[in-house]
């Protein structure tokens, strides 16, 4: 059995316009944001062995907000290939994982974390699918399990979505 967290960054700056995207930085809302979804990760157990993160400003303040509260550890990958990717680029980022890693967060962007959310997710329960049916807004989390013991079998309508949250759903 396999999980596949997936982490969109929180909420990013849009301040300076002149900046390159890869380096705004979290905004307010975000940096509350993200410290939220890593109690919510310890809270419910989904402790990763393995992170893999986009080199992305935002997205690598998320991964420090979420890790401070999770209370672990894991290993942690920055990747500049999770930026600026397709979906299918993700989905072989995460068929590369080893197969001892059974708990994978991948931290990344729009519309592809989203796409691949949707391409993997064949089946889940009902309200988490409408709430990733509705959007995937910054620091909302999709946890997909899968009925394997190796990541590079990991396909197409394989997963079941197990739950979809967003940060606004949290305390």
């Amino acid at each position: 059995m396999k999980t596949l967290l997936l982490l969109r960054h929180a909420k990013a700056e849009w301040t300076d316009m002149a900046a390159d995207d890869i380096d705004r930085p979290l905004a307010p809302r975000g940096q509350k944001a993200a410290p939220r979804i890593g109690r919510y990760l310890k809270e419910q157990n989904l402790i990763p062995n393995q992170v893999l993160c986009s080199t992305a400003q935002r997205a690598r303040e998320t991964w420090d907000l979420v890790s401070a509260e999770l209370g672990a550890r894991p290993p942690v990958q920055f990747q500049k290939g999770l930026y600026a990717v397709s979906s299918a680029g993700l989905l072989a980022a995460v068929r590369r994982m080893p197969d001892d890693c059974t708990c994978l967060l991948l931290i990344g962007h729009n519309p592809e974390l989203e796409d691949l959310a949707h391409r993997l997710a064949g089946t889940g329960k009902a309200e988490a699918l409408a709430r990733l049916a509705e959007k995937y807004p910054t620091g909302a989390l999709a946890e997909i399990s899968f009925a394997r013991d190796n990541w590079s079998r990991i396909g197409e309508g394989s997963g079941t979505l197990q739950r979809f949250v967003r940060p606004r759903d949290l305390p």
